[in-house]
């Protein structure tokens, strides 16, 4: 059942806008406060990476299972105890958390929970729209994503800056628990699999894979996730470098983090943009324009460092822009390919070979950054930037072997 009244959308989709948001608090608790961290626990650029990248480890592993489960079960249900282990695994890192391998542990519950969240919270909001207004929430949805990650950045890093780093992970833990009130107590119930439609064994994800649309969306996701959060998980860092670099007489006049807040701020106005160029123009050209830039501009990004910061905070500022240009085009366009009753696996296996593309960026990362010369090399962060930026760059080629898959 649809619901085609323009404020039942609107309320709807401002309910689960705001839900989302509040479930992300924690999700940079660990990013933002990075050269923190790193610096207290004298941990390598590898080491750094892989507790970056586990977070999305526990997205994957959470995914497949909780996402098909909303084809079964009520969205809701899902939604709110992944909020609980989101919360559990902030609280864990706050007062637990002494090194590398209890730090991978509760970041990896944290992405455990937003695997539990994220694609499940747009399948209860989009069971019960369609066409495009299903479209248009779904661009406003997939924008709170940057909203919530803003916020996180922002209040992570002043928490963390006045009152040390495990603050910053209990207010990670307040907001997934207010997400779950809200949606328990305002959002309707999910839609199940439809009885007259065959299901699937759980975790029998070929019927998804078989669908050519389906799959040009997942390619698509992938390379887009493996860009934004590699600069997404080195963001701070990176900023911080740049400011070492600053003359005495001309400082970086924001902190790393607040900048940071700022530029994540454009990526929900650059996700329903470009959705709306996408309507307009068709997805097919709106993807692959905003991939390709995003991918020219971050090989070259890193080796910006030591110019002034106003000029790196622009020239971030344009690339996270470019990224998330396709971000909400690409979300509708596997909704909209979903055959009727494979909605939930369509979007678990679309959003776990995207988010495990989402793992091996900030390790990969990582690891260019300390082969190439160590985070106090300018020449290392170009590399490092170039190693995420290169499938964007190397998107004409797909446009040619796949753009005819793109609806």
């Amino acid at each position: 059942m649809s619901l085609t009244h323009s404020y039942s959308a609107i309320r709807l989709t401002l309910i689960m806008c705001a839900a989302e948001a509040m479930s992300m608090t924690g999700f940079a608790g660990y990013t933002s406060l990075l050269p923190m961290i790193q610096r207290e626990w004298g941990l390598s650029n590898s080491a750094a990476g892989l507790i970056g990248g586990v977070f999305f480890a526990g997205y994957m592993a959470a995914v497949p299972i909780l996402t098909s489960l909303t084809d079964r079960i009520d969205s809701r249900r899902v939604y709110m105890w992944a909020c609980l282990i989101s919360s559990v695994g902030a609280v864990g890192f706050a007062f637990f958390a002494e090194g590398v391998m209890s730090a991978l542990f509760f970041q990896f519950l944290i992405g455990f929970g937003l695997g539990g969240t994220y694609m499940p919270g747009l399948k209860t909001l989009t069971d019960h729209l369609e066409g495009a207004v299903q479209s248009r929430a779904t661009a406003f949805y997939t924008a709170s994503f940057g909203i919530g990650s803003s916020i996180s950045i922002g209040v992570c890093g002043k928490l963390g800056a006045e009152f040390g780093w495990q603050a910053a992970f209990i207010f990670g833990a307040i907001g997934p628990l207010l997400a779950a009130a809200l949606v328990s107590l305002s959002m309707p119930r999910g839609i199940t699999h439809p009885e007259n439609v065959a299901k699937p064994a759980l975790l029998d994800f070929r019927p998804v894979l078989k669908n050519r649309k389906t799959l040009a969306y997942i390619i698509g996701y992938s390379a887009h996730n493996y860009e934004l959060f590699g600069q997404r998980g080195w963001m701070v860092a990176f900023l911080v470098f740049c400011a070492s670099l600053q003359p005495v007489d001309a400082p970086m006049l924001l902190s790393a983090a607040t900048l940071a807040a700022i530029i994540n701020m454009l990526g929900p106005v650059m996700s329903v943009s470009g959705n709306e160029l996408a309507i307009r123009y068709g997805r097919q050209r709106i993807i692959f324009t905003f991939m390709t830039l995003s991918g020219l501009t971050a090989c070259f990004l890193g080796f910006t460092a030591s110019l002034p910061w106003i000029i790196v905070f622009i020239i971030m500022s344009v690339h996270y822009g470019l990224m998330l240009g396709d971000s909400a085009a690409l979300t509708s366009g596997a909704i909209a390919s979903a055959p009727p009753g494979l909605r939930g696996a369509s979007m678990a296996i679309y959003s776990l070979i995207g988010f495990s593309a989402a793992f091996l960026a900030p390790l990969v990362f990582g690891v260019v950054l300390d082969l190439a010369g160590g985070n106090q090399s300018t020449v290392a962060w170009g590399f490092a930037f170039a190693s995420i930026g290169i499938f964007g760059a190397l998107a004409p080629i797909a446009r040619r072997l796949y753009g005819g898959k793109f609806s």
